[in-house]
């Protein structure tokens, strides 16, 4: 266990003062991904106000929304391994400052050219922010409390699923100030000046324990690989789906097994990878790491078809929709909590199963109610198979993470979390890509206005078998995760033991 402080430094305090330091922390970086899951949504349900005031094109709103997801996905991997290198904290409150400067540019662009390029850069920053939350997480806190940390982590994401559309159609609806949908981005500047005051005092730095470098080359090719899988995914639809989108989709495939090859000779020339491909020798992140990827897809086929089919196919407003999601979040939410920190240490990998069946017992039920109630269905006649997805959902999301980080060495805590956060963008964007597929595929081609509610109503129910097929595929994938997380183990380890194997500037938290 190394330390860099003497015992009499002002740092040194009693357990019940870090204990607090710690949870501060905790609050800090879980605001901050809260932020994050909120941006990627929040801007979809404004995009009819930001056509209407900068004039945008098709195309330019199209980048507004891609823009964000490519240099997010682009980046998270690197943004991973230099919070290894150059310390969590240190990269976390990069990442923070950089968000909130991109979303006051993005608050006050001045056309739509501005808007675009600041919503690279917020997704660029996000990836150096957002990977530092786990690693930040598994490096302060010791293996037995992990897993109800990570309970407040799955609340987070599914409050940030539906929260984003909510408040978006919130704060556009109330025109702030005569500021259109300027607020959308702009209620970020309190949080993010917030978020850095408080985490450079309260949250604590960690790295990797030697000295690491920066794989330039790793860097190069895992940018420009994921590049030429993502972007053909994400603007396919709009393009009518080229033959350069799929030769780049080839090609992305043999730029990334030349990573792998590369990685491997770098990893036994210096111990210093871009991608620490010893993690795959892990059975709980391999295994894990397949189920985020096939979990994202259903994820992004549902969310996008859902909100079609509320705000196109039923014509429900912005705030009808965000408010009939506030069941599935309170879901999520309650079923997070519960399944880290009390089923899962005494049932195991099966509450995860039990939760992909629920969730698609919930759509199953959603496919019975809209083919029984039609375009007549309400939001209350709703609630009952979003809160049986949402709780589904609550016992997936908590415990993967848990479970795929349980076992991961904390000297590349940020290089795992960068790997997780970058294959659950892959698997939204193939299933944003599939909803070509599995609902506008069902369309005619020439609707009439009187026709588009109808086949919107039955496109949902299509593409809702497949999120159901999805999951089920998802149950049989979670058969490769381990029986129980490390940590709920006999003899897991302690408290005392939170910190081995990291260099910290502060005393550790714990």
């Amino acid at each position: 266990m190394t330390f860099t402080h003497t015992p009499d430094t002002p740092q040194e305090q009693p357990a019940a003062g870090g204990d607090r330091r710690r949870w501060f922390a905790l609050a800090i970086v879980m605001t901050a991904a809260f932020m994050d899951l909120v941006d990627v949504t929040i801007v979809n349900i404004a995009i009819p106000s930001i056509q209407r005031d900068e004039g945008a094109t098709v195309s330019q709103i199209q980048w507004i929304t891609a823009g964000y997801a490519l240099a997010f996905a682009a980046g998270l991997i690197t943004g991973g391994r230099l919070g290894d290198i150059h310390g969590r904290k240190r990269l976390f409150l990069v990442g923070i400052a950089g968000f909130t400067l991109a979303s006051a540019l993005c608050g006050f662009a001045a056309n739509p050219e501005m808007l675009v390029a600041s919503r690279i850069l917020q997704g660029a920053m996000a990836a150096l922010m957002v990977p530092q939350v786990l690693s930040i997480v598994h490096a302060t806190f010791p293996a037995h409390e992990r897993g109800k940390v990570f309970g407040l982590f799955g609340a987070i994401v599914g409050l940030g699923a539906v929260s984003g559309p909510l408040l978006g159609a919130l704060l556009t609806e109330w025109n702030l100030f005569g500021l259109e949908w300027r607020p959308i981005f702009l209620i970020n500047l309190p949080v993010g000046i917030a978020g850095l005051i408080l985490g450079s005092r309260f949250i604590t730095e960690s790295k990797a324990p030697r000295a690491l470098k920066l794989d330039l080359v790793g860097v190069a090719l895992v940018t420009l690989g994921l590049l030429m899988l993502i972007y053909p995914l994400t603007r396919g639809e709009e393009l009518g789906w080229p033959v350069w989108g799929f030769v780049s989709m080839g090609g992305a495939l043999v730029v990334l097994a030349a990573l792998v090859a590369y990685e491997r000779r770098k990893s036994a020339r210096d111990g210093s990878p871009l991608v620490e491909l010893s993690l795959f020798k892990v059975k709980s992140f391999a295994a894990g790491i397949a189920v985020q990827t096939v979990f994202g897809v259903g994820l992004g086929i549902f969310f996008l078809v859902w909100t079609l089919y509320m705000q196109v196919g039923l014509g429900w407003t912005a705030l009808r929709a965000g408010l009939t999601g506030v069941p599935f979040s309170v879901a999520v939410s309650t079923a997070a909590g519960l399944s880290v920190q009390k089923l899962v240490p005494r049932f195991g990998r099966k509450v995860l199963q039990a939760g992909a069946l629920v969730m698609a017992a919930g759509v199953l039920l959603y496919i019975w109610e809209a083919g029984r109630y039609g375009l007549g269905i309400t939001s209350w006649q709703m609630a009952l198979p979003l809160v049986v997805m949402g709780l589904g959902m609550g016992l997936i999301v908590a415990p993967l993470t848990d479970a795929v980080l349980s076992q991961v060495p904390r000297e590349h805590a940020g290089a795992a979390s960068g790997l997780i956060n970058t294959v659950q963008q892959m698997g939204n964007a193939l299933g944003l890509a599939l909803v070509s597929v599995v609902f506008f595929g069902t369309m005619d081609d020439h609707l009439t206005r009187a026709g588009i509610g109808p086949a919107y109503a039955d496109a949902f129910q299509n593409a809702l078998g497949w999120v159901a097929a999805v999951l089920g595929a998802i149950f049989l994938l979670m058969f490769a995760l381990p029986k129980r997380p490390a940590q709920h183990l006999e003899g897991a380890e302690g408290p005392e033991d939170a910190a081995a194997g990291e260099t910290t500037k502060e005393p550790a938290l714990v």
